[in-house]
């Protein structure tokens, strides 16, 4: 028997999808990933990008707080942060992206979902039910689809830049950017086009200086971005330089940057206490090798608006998967809900449940 729904990814669309097919009783399967090496350096383990993620102060209703107590008595022993299990002390914020996704993904249980940890590595979407091949197990038939594998940011793949990933390497200005270890400190952030003059002049709200590293003589961003970029007093645009080494300790983090002259090859270091990548995302849509209508840059098509339906009737996508503007988790967990109901409502108007 196929199943009613599978649901592939597990961030904040996916866990969400879960919630509302389960409470449905669409008893949705869930694909969460794999735990391979290749996952573990794309960024695409279990749990999404919030797994990768220290404080999280920007989601509603987890406001600052102990949220040790509450953790105790809502996962199970076996999945407890590890603070928790081994009673260090709490971090004062309130909330981590780990501990965040594991409630999700606990309260998605909650309902009965199934959850196998595994990756979808090709779909056949030409025949329904929908054929789903799994990297290890059997094949699985689905009536419907919801895709919600997100998107992994781009990293240059430096050392040190992986060495200090969340301890002020970031790929997200808005998620990080008004944390106080940025507060009034000085900001490098790398990139040319125009994400990365918006997260310049987002940082300039809280950092006493942004400066902004492109490899060439002029940027690639929209004029007006530019216009925007050049009038910012607090941005300060590095021209003709890359970043060669992110610079830091265990203690503090990033204390600053090895830039490197792309004309001359000279070397300098600047104070900073992050470093923002703003090169871009790459979908994780590679497993749907043409079976589906992708954007130009890789994302899932939405076709119509305000749904989340897809080139390929009962498939649908949430999340940052089909979502290259805003790729926030409040925006993700609300398309992951809008997906569940588009693919109730279809099923239902196809008679299929």
């Amino acid at each position: 028997m196929p199943e009613t729904v599978v649901i592939i990814g597990s961030g904040p669309a996916a866990w969400t999808a879960a919630i509302y097919a389960a409470r449905a009783n669409l008893h949705p399967l869930v694909y969460e990933g794999a735990i391979t090496a290749e996952n573990q350096i794309k960024g695409t383990l279990p749990l999404g990008q919030l797994a990768l993620t220290t404080e999280v102060e920007n989601y509603p209703g987890l406001p600052s707080g102990d949220s040790r107590a509450y953790l105790r008595s809502a996962l199970p022993a076996e999945r407890w942060p590890h603070w928790v299990e081994k009673n260090k002390p709490q971090p004062g914020h309130g909330i981590d992206g780990p501990e965040m996704m594991e409630l999700m993904r606990q309260q998605a249980v909650n309902f009965k979902t199934r959850i196998i940890t595994d990756d979808i590595v090709s779909v056949d979407l030409q025949k329904h039910p929908f054929v789903l091949t799994p990297l290890d197990g059997p094949v699985v038939e689905s009536l419907a689809l919801i895709i919600a594998t997100g998107a992994r940011a781009n990293y240059l793949g430096l050392p040190s830049e992986d060495r200090f990933k969340n301890n002020g390497v970031s790929a997200c200005a808005v998620c990080d950017g008004a944390l106080p270890r940025f507060r009034d400190k000085p900001l490098v952030v790398v990139g040319g086009g125009d994400s990365a003059i918006e997260e310049s002049i987002y940082l300039s709200k809280f950092a006493s200086e942004v400066n902004l590293v492109h490899r060439r003589s002029e940027l690639r961003a929209s004029k007006i971005m530019q216009d925007r970029a050049f009038a910012n007093p607090k941005i300060k645009i590095r021209w003709n330089r890359v970043l060669q080494e992110v610079l830091g300790n265990d203690q503090e983090g990033v204390t600053g940057a090895t830039l490197r002259n792309t004309q001359d090859g000279k070397t300098e270091k600047m104070t900073s206490s992050g470093v923002f990548l703003a090169i871009g995302h790459t979908p994780n849509t590679d497993f749907l090798k043409g079976q589906l209508a992708l954007a130009d840059e890789g994302y899932v098509r939405w076709t119509t608006p305000q749904r989340t339906y897809t080139s390929v009737e009962g498939v649908f996508a949430a999340g940052d998967v089909a979502d290259s503007y805003y790729r926030q988790a409040i925006t993700a967990a609300g398309t992951g809900c809008m997906a569940a109901l588009d693919a109730e409502r279809w099923l239902a108007e196809k008679g299929l449940i």
